[in-house]
């Protein structure tokens, strides 16, 4: 374990009282900061026909979201880490400020090089202020308390799922698709001010060294994790050719990283991400929870605007509307099992009930089809974010817990980071099993419709809300129904993971929610 000095402590002194007032303050730019995150993600997958248009790049459109990804992932075991060796301030204003600085030269993006830049950029800011502000709160409010905070972080969430839609599809429409990336200057200068003048916390001295042997061969398996899953979207060929040398080495690197960071995890003095905390059953049913819930959510998440276009006809901005149960479900649950939380002190029960009901959720998606009512849907929806509230905070409660207060950064980041890793796993296994299906339904749909009626180059990869809506009203509906038909299906991946994660939550331990605040518990802080 690495030892570090708190500077308040080692004067004898805290240097933070931890007033209501004071807390209030930080989590409102905790907030901001996590709505920052979360929306970038959604508002740009809407806008991004029109911005690779634009920009006159559309056979390399994967990179933009892969780029942002590909440095999201890479930094959150880093920021974790550092969070726990000098403390939280200084990362937390760093992250929130190259995200500002990513988001600018995104908008004034003069080329699509510039784009995919700019946004790894925003991605390697982006990638610590979630993880921070995660372990922020567990520095200033206690485990028993917690649930209060991190209840409307989750909610957080499911509304930038649904506001990001309809952003990107009102910026697309009106002031233009640079106007994603402007939105983030000034949330995030206000949310730079804030915590610049009120996130007072200590910083600390570590005593060993930054694992940087660890963090190099981890950002390099991340990599190559990140770049395999989206390799059909950013290779010129667009599939997995196995025969490929460039994909074999990716894969044969990716291995080797793997394994020779496991082996300097178990060396070093002060691993990157001790391996040893594993041994924790909590910890590890969490974190196992946190891998299956990515690859569940994000999947389902990723298909489902875009079957509104395809299916209804929507548009980007009434797509975005219709998802709004989901939020709605989420938000009662996740606020709702927070205050649950801190009032009788237990949590065990949330992540095994929120998993049934989710993975109810996803077999009621099997059931799509393309005529399907929008309040049925609705209520599919509805019971899916009912579950996934119950459950994403909630982890991260039962993470932070589990561990030493000065190790709360890394379980931290280490949660997020597997949920970030399923989601893209999940969602290129989800894509390739639905892109399979469709390729072969969409053969037969057209086999008997005049040559002229089928637009050259017509198929799967190809296939947009636009190219639909032009297609003559016989074949429109066949190919409506084609899709439909092979996605439903695909949800049937999905509902295995979710009875996996709703039997694991049984095995998870409840360890009694600590009273204190991390930064009190290490005499850095008293309460106000």
């Amino acid at each position: 374990m690495s030892r570090t000095t708190d500077s308040g402590a080692a004067t004898g002194e805290p240097e933070l009282v931890l007033s209501p007032r004071t807390v209030y303050v930080i989590f409102s730019a905790l907030l901001a900061a996590m709505f920052l995150s979360a929306l970038d993600q959604s508002v740009v997958s809407t806008a991004l026909p029109t911005i690779v248009g634009d920009l006159r790049a559309a056979q390399h459109e994967g990179w933009i979201i892969t780029a942002y990804l590909l440095a999201i992932a890479v930094v959150m075991p880093i920021y974790g880490k550092l969070g726990d060796l000098r403390g939280r301030r200084q990362p937390f204003l760093v992250a929130l400020a190259i995200f500002v600085v990513g988001s600018t030269g995104s908008a004034l993006s003069a080329s699509f090089v510039d784009l995919v830049v700019w946004r790894s950029v925003q991605g390697l800011g982006a990638g610590g202020l979630v993880i921070l502000s995660q372990a922020i709160i567990a520095d200033i409010v206690s485990a028993r308390d917690r649930g209060k905070y991190m209840g409307p972080m989750g909610a957080v969430f499911g509304i930038a799922t649904v506001a990001g839609p309809l952003l990107g599809g009102w910026f697309t429409d009106g002031p233009g698709w640079r106007w994603c990336f402007w939105l983030n200057v000034p949330i995030g200068l206000v949310a730079l001010a804030v915590a610049w003048s009120r996130l007072r916390l200590p910083s600390r001295t570590p005593s060993r060294r930054f694992d940087l042997g660890g963090a190099v061969l981890m950002a390099t398996a991340t990599a190559g994790i990140v770049l395999l899953t989206s390799w059909s979207s950013i290779s010129s060929d667009a599939r997995y050719d196995w025969s490929s040398p460039v994909l074999l080495g990716l894969a044969a690197a990716t291995v080797a990283a793997l394994a020779a960071f496991l082996v300097v995890e178990t060396k070093v003095a002060d691993p990157l991400i001790p391996l040893r905390l594993f041994r924790s059953r909590t910890f590890s049913v969490s974190v196992s929870i946190a891998l299956l819930l990515g690859m569940t959510m994000f999947a389902a998440l990723s298909f489902l605007p875009t079957f509104l276009q395809m299916a209804r006809g929507y548009d980007a901005t009434e797509a975005g509307l219709l998802m709004l149960p989901m939020t709605v479900g989420l938000m009662i649950t996740a606020i709702g099992s927070g205050i649950l939380i801190s009032a009788t002190g237990r949590y065990k029960l949330y992540p095994i009930v929120g998993l049934g009901v989710a993975t109810v959720g996803l077999a009621l998606l099997t059931r799509l089809t393309a005529d399907i009512s929008m309040v049925t849907f609705g209520t599919m929806i509805f019971v899916l974010g009912f579950g996934l509230g119950l459950v994403m905070q909630t982890i991260v409660i039962a993470v932070q817990n589990a561990v030493p207060p000065e190790m709360v950064g890394v379980a931290t980041s280490t949660n997020n980071f597997l949920r970030e890793i399923g989601a893209a796993v999940g969602t290129s296994v989800f894509s390739t099993v639905f892109t399979t299906n469709l390729t072969s339904r969409l053969a037969e749909a057209v086999r008997d419709a005049p040559p002229g009626d089928v637009p050259q180059g017509f198929g799967a990869d190809a296939l947009t809300p636009e190219l639909v809506d032009r297609l003559p009203t016989a074949l429109r509906e066949l190919v409506v129904t084609a899709y439909t038909d092979a996605l439903a299906p695909a949800f049937w991946y999905l509902v295995p993971l979710g009875v996996v994660g709703f039997g694991i939550a049984f095995l998870m331990k409840e360890v009694k929610l600590s009273d204190k605040a991390g930064l009190v518990a290490r005499g850095a802080a008293v309460g106000g």
